[in-house]
């Protein structure tokens, strides 16, 4: 494995092998892309420009945003990461680097992509089983088409923020089944879902569906999300068709943008779908990624849930949002849904840790402990998975604090 001469890198979760991608900006400069190695960022067009004035590159990297870098394609985005990892891990390069290489807590991070469309699925079998067990005790947890299709809905691109930007306490209409009309005002039941995200870099043609087999020439990385949910709302609203103000107010996502690359050692057979799928959503044994989720609520650890649990693939939900003539723009984001593990404590909502809030947890740090979410509340999502060089990568953590309902 090639190390890194930057200092205190090699062996954290940004060694050498992982190397995500954001936008930063510091001294009220205009913000532009980097990549992360240890407790640093390299501002990468200025790196670039030493070797080609002219670099298309280096030209995609001083914009605002990772869209136009991820424009150019697969290709570009395999050179770029061989490059990257030439220039942080060859000593011959550290003189002229050094200079471009900035300490990370001195930097504003912004979110990295601009979304252009975002689709939310609901992939896990166990968080589906749960909710419909919560919701419908007297039926079948799962309704019929689920284990025939990736479900999802199509959310709200505009409110998809990066980490650590406040949450605002949505309002509108719920009715409690014991209520005999509907009231308006603050959501009482906030809630939040633990989700990996999946950044489309190129586009297709309108009418063309995106086979399986090319998730990675579309997908340039994968991002945490927190798909936060106001379940008071939307239990009133989603009735016949889906989700709307109950989740269109707030998505956060990381701030740093993990390559597929570095997911090399993280791929991994998913536990095992039956009735086979139909042949546009691929093979039988599909793959997913062996990540590790932490739901951290002011400070305490309250959930595990694992990735590798999911029933449907990131392909196969890529080629079902396409399988109509979708087309993909770069920017697209699509999320898993939440991911829950078998085990109570791999839950990746407070809605089923607390079954339905009916059973409080996290009762270490709070008397008589929590259901769903109270004013002040931060959430921290925190990412790891195995990388290629034999230790552990990270993500980048999605940060959240409830802020009060605003009139």
């Amino acid at each position: 494995m090639t190390t890194t001469w930057v200092e205190g890198a090699a062996g954290s979760l940004f060694d050498i092998d992982n190397l995500p991608y954001g936008v930063f900006s510091s001294s009220g400069e205009q913000p532009r892309v980097g990549v992360r190695i240890g407790d640093h960022v390299l501002d990468l067009a200025p790196v670039a420009e030493i070797g080609d004035p002219a670099s298309e590159l280096a030209a995609a990297w001083r914009t605002p945003s990772l869209n136009a870098f991820m424009a150019m394609g697969a290709e570009s985005w395999r050179i770029a990461r061989r490059w990257i990892i030439e220039v942080l891990g060859d000593a011959v390069h550290r003189e002229r680097t050094q200079p471009h290489l900035l300490p990370l807590a001195e930097l504003t991070l912004h979110l990295p992509v601009e979304v252009a469309d975002y689709v939310d699925f609901y992939a896990s079998e166990h968080h589906a089983s749960n909710v419909g067990r919560i919701f419908r005790p007297d039926q079948e947890p799962l309704l019929p088409n689920w284990k025939h299709l990736p479900v999802g809905y199509h959310g709200r691109a505009g409110t998809v923020v990066a980490s650590s930007t406040p949450v605002v306490r949505p309002q509108g209409q719920r009715k409690a089944p014991t209520e005999d009309s509907p009231t308006f005002g603050p959501s009482r039941r906030l809630d939040i879902e633990a989700e990996l995200g999946f950044v489309v870099g190129t586009g297709s043609a309108l009418g063309e569906p995106v086979p399986h087999d090319a998730f990675a020439d579309h997908v340039f990385g994968v991002v945490g999300v927190n798909d936060w949910s106001a379940r008071d709302i939307q239990a009133w609203e989603y009735v016949p068709l889906g989700p709307f103000l109950g989740k269109s107010f707030a998505t956060s996502v990381s701030h740093w943008v993990t390559p597929l690359e570095a997911f090399d050692a993280a791929w991994t057979d998913l536990p095992g779908q039956d009735p086979t799928p139909l042949p546009y959503l691929g093979p039988d044994r599909a793959r997913g990624l062996d990540v590790d989720v932490e739901v951290v609520l002011n400070g305490e650890v309250v959930s595990r849930p694992p990735y590798r649990t999911m029933y449907w693939s990131p392909a196969q939900m890529l080629a079902h949002t396409t399988v109509n003539g979708a087309s993909l723009r770069t920017g697209d984001l699509y999320a898993s849904g939440t991911i829950s593990g078998p085990e109570p404590g791999q839950r990746g909502s407070f809605l089923e840790l607390s079954w339905g809030g009916k059973e409080p947890f996290g009762t270490e740090v709070w008397e008589g402990g929590r259901t769903f979410l109270e004013d002040g509340d931060e959430v921290v999502l925190r990412y790891t998975a195995p990388g290629t060089g034999g230790g552990r990568i990270a993500l980048g953590e999605v940060v959240g604090r409830v802020e009060p309902a605003r009139s």
